[in-house]
């Protein structure tokens, strides 16, 4: 969880010393969840990469405008974030559709059958997903996926909290409708 990522000593204070090894212990402890939440949003794998890459280079050229330490985390999201955002405004696309998430193999090696069907329901879940307007995606992917809090996800998305609190809300109010049309 990220949340409680936060809360480990993470070398920041050596970072901003320029200390290479700071940087790749930085790196190594969030390149996974960041490329996972920005592949969740634009569904491709180089695009992502280029993005987790970019948010790391803007990071290390930036890293004097953090003002606290210890929200090292839900500051390198919000630059992604707003990578992702200039990605789409330079495509000249508001909304890109998220496509099925490939399954990640292994985790709950049960029968063939239960991966089968643990697969079609994260697929499901993922189409209904993909027809939420993409702020309402941004937030729900933050808040349950990659635990952040409300006030961090106010900080990543650049917006207030009850905006994220409303996008939250009708978020989940969309899937349950979304849900409940597939019954």
């Amino acid at each position: 969880m990220l949340v409680v990522a936060e809360r480990e000593q993470l070398p920041v204070l050596q970072a901003r010393a320029g200390e290479p090894a700071a940087w790749d212990a930085l790196f190594h402890r969030y390149q996974l969840p960041l490329y996972v939440y920005v592949f969740e949003l634009v569904q491709d794998e180089q695009t992502s990469l280029d993005i987790v890459q970019e948010a790391f280079i803007a990071a290390v050229r930036h890293i004097g405008s953090l003002r606290d330490d210890g929200k090292f985390g839900s500051w390198l999201f919000g630059i992604a974030h707003q990578k992702c955002i200039q990605r789409w405004r330079k495509q000249g696309r508001e909304e890109i559709l998220l496509e099925d998430l490939p399954g990640s193999p292994g985790e709950f090696e049960n029968s063939p059958d239960d991966l089968l069907l643990r697969r079609e329901q994260e697929t499901e879940f993922m189409n209904l997903l993909n027809q939420l307007p993409l702020p309402q995606r941004s937030v729900l992917l933050l808040h349950f996926v990659e635990d952040f809090s409300l006030d961090e996800i106010a900080r990543i998305t650049e917006t207030r909290i009850g905006t994220v609190k409303s996008r939250l809300h009708y978020a989940k109010k969309s899937l349950r409708k979304l849900l409940e049309g597939k019954k």
